[in-house]
């Protein structure tokens, strides 16, 4: 594993961003379970292009992310993959828990009207059959991780605060670690290039971009 280029760790009920370049990967860790992170994505070259939630899931046939997953953006190109998970679900349906991504993301001159739909790292929702949505606990232990290799070179926020659909009456965000490292370009068989054709044509378009 290469080494480091940066490394930090995020406070509970902190926000955070980034550029992330292409040819670079971001882990987040889970230090002592239980953690959420909500985050958007932004092309950083043509912020109006952003991560597309409707998309993602619908191209990959999900309702949660884990490795082999991409984010897709709206115009069809792939900004980021989940190259490595321990966690197994991270939820893609459910909103922010507060405005601190607006304060976050206006610091690139973006307002609540460039405001994306989030993914909230670490942790798991269920739908039941009358489209409840239902908050499962315990979804991330410590030390798992996920781990993110951008496809296109992206802008990233971060916040960690708490769950909005999280039940538990008392606030209690959690803290997360931050590495930041280089990596080699996805390869024919990669694994989040074969999961499903929709990704391989997306890669395909993703790569045109970049020539």
């Amino acid at each position: 594993m290469e080494t480091p280029l940066f490394e930090e760790v995020l406070p509970p009920g902190a926000t955070w961003s980034h550029v992330l370049k292409r040819g670079t990967a971001l882990r987040i860790t889970d230090i002592d379970g239980d953690a959420n992170v909500g985050a958007v994505f932004y092309s950083w070259e043509n912020p109006v292009e952003r991560y597309n939630m409707p998309d993602t899931l619908k191209a990959q046939h999900i309702a949660r992310l884990t490795r082999g997953d991409v984010l897709y953006s709206d115009m069809g190109r792939i900004l980021c993959s989940v190259t490595e998970d321990t966690v197994g679900w991270h939820d893609p349906l459910s909103g922010c828990s507060n405005d601190n991504l607006l304060l976050e993301i206006a610091k690139y001159g973006l307002s609540a009207r460039d405001m994306a739909a989030p993914v909230n790292f670490f942790s798991k929702i269920t739908v039941d059959q009358r489209g409840s949505m239902m908050f499962v606990a315990g979804n991330s232990k410590p030390g798992t991780f996920v781990e993110l290799r951008a496809e296109m070179t992206v802008l990233v926020a971060l916040n960690t605060c708490q769950h909005p659909l999280n039940p538990h009456p008392a606030y209690r965000p959690r803290p997360v670690q931050l590495s930041i490292r280089r990596v080699s370009p996805p390869a024919d068989n990669d694994v989040c290039r074969v999961s499903r054709p929709e990704n391989t044509r997306g890669f395909v378009l993703t790569e045109r971009y970049h020539i």
